[in-house]
């Protein structure tokens, strides 16, 4: 068994925690959600660098976590290379926007891209759209006010609706057929976009690969069936358990939820 701490700095990382659950049901993890101050995407980037270090040292020092998924892209793309310059001997696993396997797999080669603007303007995102050799076409939309609402628990808010509607119709109206989910908050919102959209858009997210990378850097096999999970935050620690047991818990019967509020 091997003790796992997956960050976010809020309840987005509960989609990358979902498939890990998954995936790799019998290990140890622990959620650490920076709740108060969610979200970083509108942040200063030094600001998220330090902060995200911070966290991920606290999983690894104090909760003696064995592995990391930074499960937030802004963290990831503003902080992942320090923070695995500082733990060089601990497995750090990364989210960035699926833009690759969106370009194979688009049929007109038109690709859309909602993500937070601190992703959308890092240098990390940058170098991985120059990475793209090819005759793909990418717009890229910033969802701002996106993770705040879906932080409040409401998936079916009337304002979350009009947002999402908003920007994933710029997405068709340039003629993208692909849409790359480059926050991982945004899954939550996969059944309102396919309810508004239908099939116009198949949409990319890179939970699975994610997983899977983590899978190949672990090589432990469980010894339990009863997956234990321990949500700590920096906010309410009722409020996520409520939030964790609303969009991830049903799905995971052998599950195993606390929650712990956290002053870091």
């Amino acid at each position: 068994m091997t003790k796992i701490g997956v960050f976010d700095s809020g309840i987005g990382g509960l989609s990358v925690l979902n498939e890990a659950l998954r995936q790799l049901p019998g290990h140890e993890y622990v959620y650490l959600a920076d709740s108060s101050n969610t979200p970083y995407g509108e942040r200063p980037s030094e600001w998220v660098a330090n902060r995200s270090l911070k966290l991920c040292s606290w999983l690894i020092e104090e909760q003696s976590c064995e592995a990391i998924v930074v499960a937030c892209n802004t963290a990831t793309a503003q902080a992942i290379a320090m923070i695995r310059d500082h733990f060089q001997s601990t497995p750090i696993i990364g989210v960035e926007p699926g833009i690759k396997p969106a370009a194979a797999l688009s049929p007109n080669k038109k690709i859309g891209v909602l993500a937070t603007q601190s992703t959308l303007s890092s240098e990390k995102f940058k170098r991985l759209l120059e990475s793209l050799v090819g005759d793909c076409q990418f717009i890229t939309q910033a969802g701002l006010g996106l993770v705040p609402l879906i932080e409040k628990g409401n998936l079916n808010a009337p304002e979350l609706e009009e947002l999402i509607t908003k920007y994933v119709q710029t997405f068709v109206d340039f003629g993208a057929d692909t849409l790359v989910l480059g926050c991982t908050h945004y899954p939550f919102l996969i059944p309102m976009i396919q309810k508004k959209f239908g099939n116009q858009l198949q949409v990319i997210d890179t939970s699975s690969a994610i997983i899977k990378q983590l899978a190949r850097k672990i090589l432990v096999v469980p010894s339990q069936q009863t997956t234990r999970v321990k949500l700590f935050t920096t906010g309410d620690a009722q409020l996520i358990l409520d939030q964790t047991n609303h969009l991830i818990g049903c799905q995971n019967p052998n599950t195993q939820l606390e929650a712990v509020s956290v002053a870091l």
